[in-house]
């Protein structure tokens, strides 16, 4: 009987609700900073040179997000940033060329966002699902002793999932932990020519400040 009790009251206090819904009408507004650790295995191009193995480094950048509630607990948010940089590797048995690019990956979600838990303190989880434009430029690409080359990137369109958390320290203040998957495909081109497809499709954590009003 003391064992059913202290499983009872364990699962109460890991579920019960602790802090009120975000009520509809609320803005929030999150800065912070976010690392874009791209897949392994980004794909292969082929070139006149012969066929290049992809790979695509990671970066991190500052970050801001603002989020609108049309219902309790449910809001809009759409995030930014300022570009991210990555440098680029392309191999084919002893050959490697260098390229880079920049991008910038504005995403708009739809999140939803549980209420506070004793955990032991009033975090509130959240889930979100959306769509992320990335758009490159900058590209650039450097072939030794082979002419002049214009590396490009098209725009992509893609799912966005969002998982984070957000723990206050302030009635109106927090700090977020969070984690999004992007399905980042873009085709490259070389001189106009298409060479394939690379697959970036990152995952993208961060941190932030939250402010609500």
């Amino acid at each position: 009987m003391k064992l059913q009790s202290l499983v009872l009251a364990t699962a109460t206090a890991l579920t019960m609700t602790t802090a009120f819904a975000v009520p509809a009408g609320t803005w929030t507004v999150a800065a912070g900073a976010h690392y874009v650790d791209p897949k392994s295995d980004n794909g292969t191009v082929s070139t006149a040179l012969g066929d290049f193995a992809v790979d695509v480094d990671g970066d991190v950048r500052p970050t801001v997000s603002g989020e609108y509630f049309v219902a309790n607990n449910v809001g809009i948010e759409l995030l930014a940033a300022i570009p991210f940089h990555h440098d680029i590797t392309l191999k084919s048995g002893d050959t490697t060329i260098d390229a880079k690019t920049q991008h910038l990956p504005p995403t708009l979600s739809v999140q939803y966002h549980f209420d506070g838990y004793n955990l032991p303190m009033n975090v509130k989880p959240f889930i979100g699902v959306g769509v992320n434009y990335t758009t490159f430029f900058k590209e650039k690409v450097y072939i030794p002793l082979a002419g002049d080359y214009d590396l490009d990137l098209d725009d992509s369109v893609g799912v966005a999932g969002h998982i984070g958390l957000d723990i206050p320290f302030a009635p109106t203040e927090s700090f977020r932990i969070d984690a999004r998957y992007m399905d980042i495909k873009t085709d490259a081109s070389l001189n106009g020519d298409e060479i394939g497809e690379v697959d970036i499709s990152p995952w993208v954590y961060g941190v932030a400040y939250v402010k609500s009003f």
